[in-house]
């Protein structure tokens, strides 16, 4: 084989594999709400001794990478967040925070089902860092004596459906749970996790 002909071969190898590997970052961006069920208070002696928690209105996004794919099948690495901007507090007595401020970061790999296609369902699963931020007065006034912060890991599950009716651009409907340690509420629950499902839609950008 000629040097004129292997450099041909080796131009179109590489224009073929370029092509096959283009397009394989995404960034989304979404907005939605975050739920979290409510708590009962341990022995507690009030009249609605829940601690209820308001659905926030949220924010999420994420960055991913194609990292390899098989027949209708695609294996990304992504890091999904949200922040969950102000989740409103309620209980029967004057001991917990009015409110809190929430963010959530987990690397997590994810596997799209028809990933080249123009409607994908996929399911994610990862963990990180979650980190929350109390208010400084209580639910019905005067200052917050407790803590002002809890940081804590998170295990990140998540199922989504992205529909592309362009080349780039898309849009993406998702539901997480960030399930993380218990946030300094100034009481003790009946619960020694958090499950914070963030439910959102937004777009999608490939480059």
């Amino acid at each position: 084989m000629s040097a004129n002909r292997l450099a041909a071969v080796i131009i179109s190898m590489g224009m073929l594999v370029a092509g096959a590997f283009a397009q394989i970052n995404e960034v989304s961006a979404t907005v939605g709400r975050t739920f979290v069920s409510s708590q009962t208070i341990q022995n507690a002696n009030f009249f609605n001794h829940d601690v209820h928690f308001g659905d926030s209105i949220s924010v999420g996004g994420n960055y991913s990478r194609l990292f390899f794919t098989h027949s209708i099948l695609g294996l990304s690495l992504e890091v999904p967040f949200a922040f969950d901007i102000n989740s409103e507090l309620n209980t029967g007595a004057n001991l917990i925070p009015k409110s809190y401020r929430a963010f959530f970061v987990a690397p997590s790999a994810r596997l799209n089902v028809f990933n080249a296609e123009a409607v994908s369902p996929w399911v994610s699963f990862g963990g990180g860092y979650a980190h929350y931020s109390m208010s400084d007065t209580l639910v019905y006034g005067g200052p917050n004596p407790g803590s002002s912060s809890t940081n804590t890991g998170v295990i990140q599950f998540g199922i989504g459906l992205d529909v592309f009716p362009w080349h780039k651009w898309g849009f993406r409907l998702e539901a997480r749970d960030y399930w993380t340690g218990h946030p300094d509420l100034n009481v003790d629950t009946d619960r020694s996790r958090q499950h914070n499902y963030y439910v959102g839609g937004g777009v999608i950008f490939r480059f």
